[in-house]
Parts: C-alpha cells; sequence; structure tokens
C-alpha cells in the first residue's frame, strides 16, 4: 500500500501545474559589461540587450506569463553619457516603431511606468500611441518601466493623493496604490536580476513588497531560455506566506 500510495503521489506530482508566476520583473543588468568583456562598444551591448528582451518577453508568455515588466531605462540613468543616453532614446523609439504591429498581432498591451515628461517629444508621442494602439489586447501585458524611479513612483502618487484633497485618515494602501504609474496591474510575484548585483535599485519599490527575488550572474544579454526556466523553478519551490 505504501509503494502503491507513493507511486501515486508521484504520478500526480508529475501531472500537476507548475507554479507560474502570473507577473515577473526583469533588472535587465549587465548589457555594458557584457559589451566590454568582447571588446565591441557600449552601444552594440545595449542592441544586443533589446534583441534578448524580445525573445524572453515570447519565452515568459509561450510559459503562460501574464505580465512581464522591464526595467529599461531609470531616473538615474540620465547621469550617463550623452551619446549612450542619446542611443538608449533611439533604440526605444525604434523599438516601438518596428515592433509595434507584432505586439498587436501577439496581443501584447503595452502600458508605460515612470515620468513622460523628460523624455524627447519624439518618444513621449510613440509610447502615448503604442498605449492606445494595444489598449484592447489581453494575451499578455508588457510593462516598459522607462523613466522610471521607484520613490519618484511612491512621490507622484502622493501628489495625485494631495491634489485629490483626501484627509489623512482616507489615506489607505488601496489609496496610494491606485495612484501608481500602473494602475490596476497584478504586483509582481518574481524579480530577476542580471549580472550578479543582489539589488532591487528601486524597481518597484512599493509592488515588490512580497516578490520573490532571483539573481543570476549571467549578463542580460546572455541570459537564456535555460535561465529562465532555472529562475521558475526556484520560485515553484519557495513557500509565500504573504506574513501569515
Amino acid at each position: 500500500m505504501t509503494l502503491r500510495r507513493s507511486a501515486a503521489t508521484l504520478v500526480a506530482m508529475l501531472q500537476a501545474p507548475p507554479v507560474v508566476p502570473k507577473h515577473v520583473g526583469f533588472i535587465m543588468d549587465g548589457n555594458r559589461r557584457w559589451a566590454k568583456e568582447r571588446g565591441l562598444p557600449t552601444l552594440e551591448g545595449h542592441r544586443r540587450g533589446y534583441a534578448n528582451m524580445k525573445r524572453i518577453l515570447q519565452w515568459c508568455m509561450d510559459r503562460g506569463i501574464y505580465v512581464v515588466t522591464v526595467f529599461a531605462f531609470s531616473t538615474e540613468n540620465w547621469n550617463r553619457p550623452r551619446q549612450e543616453v542619446n542611443y538608449l532614446m533611439r533604440l526605444f523609439s525604434h523599438a516601438l516603431k518596428q515592433e509595434l504591429a507584432e505586439f498587436n498581432r501577439r496581443q501584447v498591451r503595452i502600458v508605460h511606468l515612470g515620468r513622460l515628461d523628460p523624455l524627447p517629444k519624439y518618444l513621449q508621442k510613440q509610447i502615448r500611441n503604442a498605449m492606445a494602439v494595444t489598449k484592447k489586447n489581453t494575451k499578455a501585458v508588457l510593462n516598459l518601466a522607462l523613466n522610471y524611479g521607484g520613490r519618484t513612483e511612491i512621490v507622484d502618487a502622493v501628489k495625485r493623493v494631495v491634489k485629490k484633497g483626501l484627509s489623512a485618515a482616507q489615506v489607505t494602501e488601496a489609496v496610494i496604490t491606485e495612484q501608481l504609474y500602473g494602475v490596476g496591474v497584478v504586483d509582481p510575484d518574481l524579480i530577476i536580476r542580471t549580472s550578479g548585483e543582489q539589488r532591487i535599485s528601486g524597481f518597484l519599490l512599493w509592488e515588490a513588497a512580497y516578490a520573490e527575488l532571483y539573481f543570476t550572474p549571467k549578463k542580460w544579454p546572455a541570459f537564456t531560455e535555460a535561465d529562465l526556466d532555472r529562475a521558475l523553478a526556484d520560485y515553484a519551490r519557495r513557500k509565500r506566506n504573504f506574513g501569515a
């Protein structure tokens, strides 16, 4: 009986659906170091990183992950060399221009997280257009954290609450959450950071309160489908108590 029960349990485990996060955030770190290690220009690292982002989005969709958030450009990244910043702005613009039809075909909704105003006017226009064009798509959500900072997001949310004229007694976690950049988007279950750094650098500070964190030494352009599966397998082994 014991052997039969063990066999039945094993079969049930093999047949059970995998524990898949609904929302995965990626801190796409290591583009510049990846390029330097190969004697390539910094900008080539960013180009390869962008190409890998497209692949990873598809891998996530294939595994039933509904929301993907990518940390594309932080509020601190403006301090990088002007040539690099300008290249990144053009790369984001190119991506939105070239991929919008494909995002629509794949039923991916684009959401921008961050402050739009400091971005170049042409990029602001493209981001607004991408969100408008894809707003009815239902298979997946791609959050672009572009000119994003976690503390900035919280400050902006508080400003919106103040503007509403609410009293201190009326301010709750739910009220703050409703004023964040990604209104209506579920909190991340898993955050993956590449290139060996073990911090979140202001990424989704409010939303990541109960997110599982996974760090890998792989640099972003070298992050593979197998690496994603390792991260998801690690996530599936964790027990999430949410403070209970």
